[in-house]
């Protein structure tokens, strides 16, 4: 049960790290000059003046629910884990984790819905490539939907 206990939660934590990288780094669409694009900030390194120009892009409506889902995600993923540790240590005995589980399945269709709605969507500039961040939202949605899974079939012994 311990190994089991172990595996969950590395996994849980493991989708909490990639969340929170896929959120706040820069690559969710790379130009071909290796110029990157992310949720927050649109930075275009200027070789004249050897610095970064950095621009909101904060101004469309479909990138702002797309921040808004993959930061509520990140927070519904978070407390799916406090709520897990909530009910490992001083839960009551014999019952299922399935509000964390629930809580983290949200979280996966969070991420499902953000990182669809970020593909579906044009107004990235042309030319481009999805990064690493968008495959690692992407890599996040079957992860946390297992995780969750898991935690509804997971009883704590009496």
């Amino acid at each position: 049960m311990s190994f089991l206990l172990f595996t969950v939660s590395a996994l849980h934590v493991l989708v909490l790290v990639l969340l929170f990288v896929a959120t706040l780094d820069k690559a969710w669409w790379v130009l071909p000059d290796e110029e990157t694009v992310n949720l927050w900030y649109d930075c275009v390194f200027q070789n004249g003046t050897r610095s970064w120009v950095c621009a909101s892009v904060a101004d469309s409506p479909w990138l702002r629910a797309v921040q808004g889902l993959m930061v509520g995600a990140l927070l519904l993923s978070s407390g799916a884990f406090a709520l897990f540790l909530w009910q490992l240590h001083a839960g009551p005995r014999g019952r299922l984790f399935a509000a964390s589980g629930g809580t983290q399945l949200l979280a996966g269709l969070a991420v499902l819905a953000g990182a669809g709605l970020y593909a579906a969507q044009g107004g990235r500039p042309p030319g481009g490539r999805f990064g690493h961040c968008f495959v690692l939202a992407w890599l996040c949605v079957p992860l946390a939907l297992v995780s969750g899974v898991t935690y509804i079939h997971l009883r704590k012994r009496e």
